[in-house]
């Protein structure tokens, strides 16, 4: 017994069973008191490893204790762990324990927490493993920026989605047969059949023997015949350039030319990615720099695709949020820019504008007036232009069109057209919606050459985007034409896709305008709608007693409920006191219409629970 803490407390070991009894904080006590018995020295071990888990499992509630008197934060909730603090104990108990041995409060009753012989070996174990080796890595000696990062849309509601889709693959009674992910764009994984076109080459350039197969059609071969020229060795195995193949990136180059009406491009601007994300990172990467003395600002709409706000967090950037305007279909104005702009000045120095369009999660898609005006404000305020147009195929509403950031840049003439910058795509969404092979590219115009230089330097270092990917992308900037074989075939795909899109997305708007409680914008383009939900008073009670954000409360109730698998509004951000959840309209007709009948039902309960 040594004077290092105010505990007092019993272990008492028994062949049947382990337990603890209740202890006591008291201020005339300074000395903790182990009782330990058994009948053979592994026993006792064990007893005497299981009084020191135990002893840290006492060590948490006594720091909560000694934080809540002193009014501070000594323990941050949910991070105590109790190997760690044992593993601690052994090193350093004086050290660990100071702050409960300089403060004496009265008497302070702790839970009472009984655990049977199993899991007081098992924890025994533990202990005693973690004593033998000492781990070089924990979780307080990792990069903070990573404990700080989220990504909603692969959040708690998905990790608990998975879960009951193990427990009902299991035979466990649910009130649903399946969970329904309507948390993610993932096309092909709601039931969207690929493009054949597509796959025939990606199949050729994969395993070359099909060449040799009749019923793969000619422009398919050709097209494969010219992407294995430009891989090493002839084959996709091999590493391209950093920037991608060559041949890609000059049709690349001849696909942004024809779909901004001749504007020339030019193919060495072009860097082909894993995705469009991996060129976001990559540029974000580039710029983070700071400037006299103040963090590099990231200008994001709210809502935004978590991509941006885990990027800024991992890299240690500042995240300025620039609010969309809900009341004019999602529109961007511009005084609510320079408000934000005004406001990250005091903390950051801004060095990036977003624009996602058409929106994720939010659908719209700007006019060429407003990306105008966009464009007008980040030459006035030295803002490099990141335009995520990732969507540009995918255009529903009537009247409204897609208007690439670069065409309106370039028509606008001097100073204008001078302005950097970085434009995205990628196979993962349109009409084509290959996630999972990871194709895309960004286009970088007006970039200085010495920077462009650091540019190459920086995705050298990743050695070269996947060339899988890269074929696929070549597919779709470089089609079928007009009187080729596959051209009918293809044509007719795509269309089919793009049309029950836009069904889908009227379906979906108008269904959750009907319901009571929820309003929801037009889905003018991309994949997802982002209503607004009011809840009533008793629910947002519920939802504060049960410790989380309001549409958190909401998106677990009808997960557990109906199998729905829904993103919170807060994962993507929104106004105070508004809440709002993403969902895609991906499923397929026949199951979309049976989710949101489902979902209806569930909302109707809901607030009928709730008034």
């Amino acid at each position: 017994s040594k004077e290092y803490t105010g505990f007092c407390f019993d272990i008492l070991g028994e062949r049947e069973r382990a337990s603890y009894r209740e202890s006591t904080f008291t201020s005339s006590r300074r000395v903790p008191v182990v009782s330990i018995e058994g009948s053979s020295t592994a026993e006792r071990q064990t007893h005497i490893e299981a009084a020191i888990m135990t002893f840290s499992f006492t060590l948490a509630f006594c720091q909560r204790s000694v934080a809540a008197s002193r009014g501070t934060s000594l323990l941050r909730p949910g991070s105590f762990s109790i190997g760690r603090a044992a593993s601690t104990l052994r090193q350093s108990l004086p050290t660990r324990l100071a702050p409960a041995a300089s403060v004496t409060p009265t008497t302070i009753n702790l839970h009472r927490h009984p655990i049977s012989q199993l899991q007081c070996s098992t924890m025994a174990t533990t202990a005693c493993s973690q004593q033998q080796h000492q781990r070089c890595v924990s979780i307080d000696n990792i990069n903070p920026a990573i404990k700080t990062m989220e990504y909603a849309v692969r959040g708690p509601l998905v990790a608990r989605a998975a879960v009951i889709e193990k427990e009902l693959e299991e035979g466990a009674s649910k009130p649903f047969k399946e969970v329904i992910r309507a948390n993610i764009g993932d096309c092909h994984a709601m039931g969207q059949p690929p493009i054949t076109f597509i796959r025939q080459v990606l199949g050729l350039v994969s395993y070359p023997p099909l060449f040799d197969d009749p019923n793969i059609p000619a422009d398919a071969k050709q097209r494969a015949r010219g992407i294995l020229a430009g891989c090493k060795g002839g084959s996709v195995g091999s590493y391209s350039d950093s920037a991608g193949i060559e041949v890609i990136r000059r049709h690349v180059a001849e696909y942004i030319q024809r779909r901004d009406g001749g504007i020339e491009a030019d193919w060495q601007n072009v860097i082909l990615s894993a995705g469009a994300s991996g060129g976001i990172k990559v540029l974000m990467a580039l710029l983070r720099c700071p400037i006299d003395g103040k963090k590099p600002g990231v200008l994001i709409p709210i809502p935004q695709y978590p991509l941006y706000s885990a990027t800024i967090a991992e890299f240690d950037m500042e995240q300025i949020g620039y609010y969309l305007d809900e009341s004019n279909k999602w529109g961007l104005d511009i005084g609510e820019l320079e408000r934000s702009l005004a406001e990250g000045r005091k903390v950051a120095a801004p060095r990036i504008l977003v624009v996602i369009n058409p929106g994720n999660p939010t659908g719209q898609v700007l006019s060429r007036d407003n990306i105008e005006q966009i464009i007008k404000f980040a030459h006035r305020e030295r803002l490099v232009l990141f335009a995520d147009e990732v969507y540009q195929d995918n255009v529903y509403e009537s009247g409204s069109r897609f208007h690439s950031f670069k065409k309106v840049m370039m028509e606008m003439g001097e100073p204008y057209n001078k302005m950097e910058l970085c434009s995205f795509m990628s196979c993962s969404k349109g009409y084509m919606g290959e996630c999972g092979i990871r194709g895309g590219y960004a286009e970088i115009v007006n970039l200085c050459p010495d920077v462009r230089a650091m540019l190459l330097k920086c995705i050298s270092a990743q050695l070269c985007p996947t060339t899988a990917g890269q074929a696929v992308l070549d597919c779709v900037v470089n089609p079928p034409q007009p009187g080729e074989p596959s051209y009918e075939q293809f044509i007719s795909e795509k269309q089919k896709v793009l049309d029950s899109l836009k069904d889908r997305a009227e379906l979906v708007a108008n269904t959750f305008n009907s319901i009571e409680g929820f309003s929801c914008n037009p889905v003018q383009g991309a994949m997802y709608a982002f209503p607004q939900i009011r809840l009533p008073p008793k629910a947002l009670e519920a939802a504060k007693k049960d410790g989380k954000p309001a549409d958190t409360f909401y998106a677990f109730r009808l997960l557990e409920e109906t199998g729905i698998c829904i993103v919170p509004g807060s994962g993507f951000g929104q106004r105070p006191g508004t809440y709002h959840f993403r969902t895609t309209i991906l499923p397929q007709t026949e199951k979309l219409k049976e989710m949101l009948g489902l979902f209806k039902a569930f909302h109707e309960k809901f607030l009928q629970k709730y008034k």
